[in-house]
């Protein structure tokens, strides 16, 4: 534990982990437990040992009831002045770079590297194993699963809509696929003169 650094009621600290100074660590929080390492075998799940640490850097306020699990073997590691909200959870191996900011129930999958001065949104999910470049802001509820290799603004989620509007979405939505492969078709008619009817029956 650093000079300065404050634990709230109820705070659990698993061994090893380490706390800088001046952190603010609120009430609920779990720093150090396992990570969710699972190997299957036979039909069976064996559990794989945890054995790093979590490494909490100076300035870091973590929100309540927020978990940061251990890592499997190097170590989890919250960076300088790093200001995380309540519930969020946050898989082994990971790295937060110095400066960042995640608001509540984020979800970050382990072995994720995310730069310094990020931001992300409220319920946003990370998948594991990512690199997220410094300076990246990412919309409350985006689903990321790839690398992000270029700073900027991202977001993913889809605004809501009365429900039978939504039906009708969702379903042109599962006809891109199809809609792409037409409109090629049709491109490649023009491009050679064959007339629509000739696409609509399937001359190529």
């Amino acid at each position: 534990m650093g000079d300065d650094a404050v634990l709230d009621p109820q705070v659990t600290i698993y061994p090893r982990c380490v706390i800088g100074a001046r952190t603010l660590v609120h009430s609920g929080a779990v720093i150090g437990g396992d990570g969710f390492g699972l190997a299957e075998e036979g039909g069976r799940w064996h559990k794989i040992p945890q054995i790093g640490r979590v490494v909490v850097g100076v300035d870091v306020e973590i929100g309540a009831n927020t978990t940061i699990d251990r890592g499997a073997i190097d170590d989890t590691i919250i960076e300088d002045d790093v200001k995380l909200d309540n519930q969020i959870q946050i898989g082994h191996n990971c790295v937060i770079g110095a400066h960042t900011a995640i608001a509540g129930c984020v979800g970050i999958a382990g072995s994720t590297r995310i730069g310094a001065c990020c931001r992300t949104g409220g319920a946003a999910m990370i998948s594991g194993h990512l690199e997220i470049v410094a300076g990246t802001r990412i919309s409350a509820a985006t689903q990321v699963d790839d690398p992000i290799r270029e700073p900027g603004i991202y977001t993913g989620a889809f605004p809501a809509l009365p429900h039978r509007q939504w039906k009708q979405v969702a379903s042109h939505t599962r006809r891109l696929r199809e809609l792409a492969d037409r409109v090629k078709l049709l491109e490649s008619a023009l491009a050679d003169g064959r007339s629509n009817d000739d696409v609509a029956k399937g001359r190529r």
